[in-house]
Formats: structure tokens, sequence, C-alpha cells
């Protein structure tokens, strides 16, 4: 059924059959049109964030906790290009998400006009597709195959530039029905045949390692738990990327943690000592690998992704299978069961043992102090407080995203949201607004650093003004803490603008905004002004104030393999580096 609507009502009207609820945005004169029609509606929610890149990662922490996409509303011109940062974090780390933005009447485009920005050309690269409507008889459909091509396949930002004069237009609507893109259609099913030799692979291999990556928490909550599944009928070991946490259960013996250049000991060095790696929805980032040329080299690799363009495209594996992690996991764990495969279980117990004795190094240990507050004990901390409740994660990025990363424990998928392919600073305080949107009777804590949450801070309005009870939990050691970390290791203590000489006082802040300020400088009184974050209704900043020297251990140095790690020592404040058989390298 059609019917005769304006562009603007058309974009409410597609939002609300897409089953949208809430949107992210900023006014302007691009977008008065649809602003209008918001106003005018009920059944849409629509946030008003005090920045765009704040829309955008509002938008991402909306679909990374609730599974569903993030929507965002922008003008044209400043609009459009505050937004690239948090498009090109949605597209590196596959974030479905539709970002509409306003643009000059059709008849200017071109001509320099007031707050115009070729924002098709400009998004092009940090897009997973974008579209320019010039007629408002193409509205429809791209509206509605956007959200087709945000959401399937590896998910990504689309972004729809509608001109003023379309918005304003009339034309016949139509809904969602049986719309998809006419050359996009991801292939969701493995190959059988390259199942098979999997399988054979897998049976046939000594010292096995699952490597899983945020493509499983992308493909829904069915493929963490076919992944859980599978690791439970084979019995081999499972790490996991930034992205991929609670994809796998933490609690779990055969997880071994996180892995890469911050990753565990038993991880890295089993990663590296494999004879076969199943990597799933994961993209050998480097992050990862470290030095290419050193990475696992005695193993044979399979790859499943959904996307064909990340097989081989950093590390040449034996078998990659194209296909959702979904589907292919399921196929894999019935093509085992039917074909009543088992491991070599002496093989495996080795493997086993071998992993135990790099477990036993406690890599992720530190010296604690009754004087002062260590970031991993105030990670640890915040974990115990929390556990059993029904909380989401968030974080800004540095040495505090890592920390948290170590230290805090996820047993379910959707539950940590973090930026892990761009790196953004000033991510976690609008995506934490955004899943306490999707989440309005859940914990939601955002784990920054002083430096980070300065990026975005202005949001803190937004919390205020939507009364979303976003908790700020502060790693504050007065530096840009992953910068100094480098400079002492790698520029000779040489801290060049790495120390923040200018911090406001984050108490005074937030509560000029009408929120709770909490500090926190002794361990003695951590867990009691934790309880205090936790148990107040409002919106919350806690400013814990932490070693300003504590280094972010393990650490893979640049230009070192997976089997060579900076560990921590009780003696030293840099710690050694460490081969897998435990020999002191450096």
């Amino acid at each position: 059924m059609t019917r005769i609507m304006t562009g603007a009502e058309m974009v409410v009207e597609a939002l609300k059959d897409q089953g949208v609820d809430t949107l992210f945005g900023y006014p302007g004169g691009a977008v008065l049109p649809i602003y209008d029609v918001l106003y005018q509606q009920t059944g849409l929610r629509h946030v008003l964030v005090r920045h765009e890149q704040g829309a955008a990662h509002a938008a991402e922490g909306y679909a990374r906790s609730s599974g569903r996409v993030g929507v965002m509303l922008v003008t044209s011109g400043p609009g459009a290009t505050n937004s690239i940062t948090g498009l090109t974090d949605a597209l590196m780390d596959s974030i479905p998400l539709i970002c509409i933005t306003g643009q000059v009447p059709t008849h200017l485009i071109g001509s320099d006009a007031f707050q115009e920005c070729d924002t098709v050309g400009i998004t092009r690269h940090c897009t997973k597709h974008n579209y320019l409507v010039r007629s408002i008889e193409d509205l429809p459909r791209v509206l509605h195959e956007a959200f087709y091509v945000a959401q399937h396949g590896r998910p990504g930002p689309v972004v729809i530039d509608i001109p003023k004069d379309v918005q304003f237009a009339r034309g016949e609507y139509f809904g969602p029905k049986n719309v998809e893109h006419k050359t996009y259609h991801p292939r969701l099913e493995g190959d059988p045949e390259k199942i098979e030799e999997a399988v054979s692979l897998m049976a046939a291999a000594k010292r096995p390692i699952f490597y899983t990556g945020g493509g499983v928490i992308n493909s829904g909550p069915e493929a963490s738990r076919l992944l859980r599944d599978l690791v439970a009928v084979t019995g081999y070991p499972v790490t996991s990327t930034l992205m991929g946490l609670g994809a796998f259960p933490a609690h779990d013996p055969k997880w071994l943690g996180m892995l890469g250049m911050h990753g565990t000991f038993e991880a890295n060095n089993a990663m590296h000592d494999c004879d076969l790696i199943i990597a799933v929805g994961s993209r050998f980032d480097d992050r990862i690998t470290g030095r290419l040329d050193q990475f696992s080299p005695g193993s044979k690799k399979i790859h499943i992704d959904i996307d064909p363009s990340s097989i081989n495209k950093n590390v040449k594996v034996d078998l990659g299978i194209i296909g959702d992690c979904a589907h292919v996991i399921a196929a894999l764990l019935a093509r085992w069961k039917a074909r009543g495969e088992k491991v070599d279980a002496e093989a495996l117990s080795g493997w086993w043992a071998q992993i135990d004795t790099w477990r036993a190094r406690k890599s992720l240990a530190y010296r604690n102090s009754d004087k002062i507050i260590k970031p991993q004990y105030a990670i640890e901390r915040l974990y115990a407080a929390t556990k059993g409740r029904d909380t989401y994660i968030t974080t800004e990025v540095g040495q505090h995203q890592m920390w948290a990363a170590q230290h805090f424990h996820f047993d379910e998928p959707n539950r940590w949201m973090t930026s892990g392919g761009l790196g953004t600073m000033g991510y976690g305080l609008p995506a934490a607004i955004g899943a306490q949107m999707a989440h309005p009777h859940a914990l939601v804590v955002d784990i920054a650093g002083e430096g980070s949450i300065l990026m975005n801070i202005q949001e803190l309005s937004t919390a205020a003004q939507y009364r979303l009870p976003v908790k700020v939990f502060i790693l504050n050691n007065e530096y840009l803490g992953m910068v100094r970390q480098w400079q002492e290791l790698l520029h000779g203590g040489r801290y060049s603008e790495s120390y923040s000489e200018a911090l406001p006082d984050f108490v005074k802040l937030v509560e000029s905004f009408g929120g709770h300020g909490i500090r926190c400088s002794d361990p003695a009184d951590l867990d009691a002004a934790i309880a205090e974050m936790i148990e107040t209704p409002n919106m919350v900043v806690f400013d814990c104030l932490i070693d300003k020297t504590e280094n972010c251990l393990p650490m893979i140095p640049s230009g070192k393999a997976h089997n060579e790690m900076i560990l921590p020592d009780t003696d030293e404040a840099i710690g050694d580096v460490i081969d897998s058989a435990g020999k002191v390298l450096v």
C-alpha cells in the first residue's frame, strides 16, 4: 500500500517501519523539515546530543548493546563532517549504523552554498555504503535499502544524504516489504566441502586453539551459544580479541583470556605455538598478530568470516570459509557429531599441560598497595561490586581500556562496548548514553581516563537532560597514560606533552550538570565509594585517583612476536621480555 507524503514524513515513517524507537541527533537548517515532523509525532524518541560525534558514538552504544541498528540525524556541512570520526569508528568495528544527513537544495549542490559539503564524497571511505537522494521517487527505496545494507553481511555504517528540497517534496511512500539491495547478497552458509575439510583439520590437530572476534558477537546470541557448544565437544582452548570479549564466558577454564598487544601470556603463547588456529569472526589485525613474519609460524589456519575481503588480507590462511559465524559454527558442530569425530586425547592433555605452565606465570598479576589505588585493583573491585547485576560497560581509549579488558570479566555478549579498530578517545561517555537509552533499568558504566573523558565531556549535558543514570568511572593518573607508557618504554622517558596539567575538578563539574560526584584516593575507601556510585539513582562521575606511574602489562613490544612479551615483575617498574619457555630475553 502506498501513501502520499513529504520526504521528511517518509524519513520518520521509514524509521518506524524499520522498528526504530530511538535516534540521536542535532538539528540544523538542512534537516529542519525532518525535525518538524518529529515534533508532530509520537513513538520515536529523539535524543539531543551536544556534538555530532557524540550522536554517532551514542548510536553505536545503542546498537552494540541491543543488537539493533543505531540511527543518527544531523544537518549538512559541519553536522556531517563532525560525524566522520564516529562513522569511521563504526566501519572499523562493524557496527550497524544509519546516519541521515541534511543537504542543501539540489539546485545549490556544487555551488559552495552555506553549510554545503560533499557528504557522499567525504564519507565514501568511512562508510559501508552511502547515498545522495536527488529524487523523492528514490527516497523510500533508499531508506529501506540502507537498513538492509547496514545490518546484512558484515555490519557497518550507511549514510543517507537528503537535500532540503527533497525533504519538502511530496511523493508515494511504500513500506519495507521485500526491500533488499539489487547486487549485495552476503553469503550466510559455508561451503559444505570446506566445512568437511575444516572438521578434518580440527580432528587431526594436536595443539589447536579457537581465535574468536567481534564477528561472533555481531552474528547474534545464537553464534555465541553455538561457539560454547563447539568448544564443549572438542575441549579446545579459546582466546578472544578485544572486540570479542563476552562471546565465550570468561569464567570457563577453557578461556585463555584476551590475546594481542596487551593479552595474557597463555593466550599469546598458545597462538604462537599452536598447530591449528580456528579463527572465527576475527580479522588478524596488527594488534593481534604482532610481527607478521613470526606470527604463529607452525600452524595451519582456518579463517571463518562473512566478509570475503578479510580472507587472506593480513595473514595467508590454509582454509577460508565465507559465511555467517552462526551458520558456519552450526555446520561444523553438526558435521563433527555426524562423523563421530574424537579429539586426540593424549595430545590435547599435553597441550593443556603446556598452557597451564604459561598460566602459572600469572601475567595479569600486579603489586597491590594499601597506600595508593592501583588501577587493576580499582577495576577488580568494580567488577566484584557489579557481578550479578544487569551491567553494560563502555570505555574510552588508553590504559584504562586495556585494564578493563584484562580485569573486568564478561560471560555474555553485547555487554562490552569499546572502540577497537579506530581507538577513539571520547567514545565511552556517548556510547554509555546510547546503551542506557537501550536499557533504561540497567547499570551502565563508562570506564574512562581523565584525558579521554574530556574529548566528549559535553555529553554530560545530554545525560542530565534525559535523566540517564550513567556512571563515569575515571581512572585518573593525570597523564595520557598509554602515551606516557610508550614514551617510557620506547622514547627514553621523555614525556612530551603527555602530562595533564590543567584538569577540571570532576566532582564540581558533574555537580554543575546536576549529577553526583565522588572522589577517592584511599584503597580502604574504594569499596564503599563504588557502592555509593552504583546505588546513586542519578548520573555519577567517580574521580578515582590512581598510581600515576603504573604501566599496562603484559605487552608485546613494537616489532616483537607473540612469544616475546613484557611481563610485570615485582621488582622492576617495566618488567622483563620473556619468551614462551620463560627465558628472560631483555
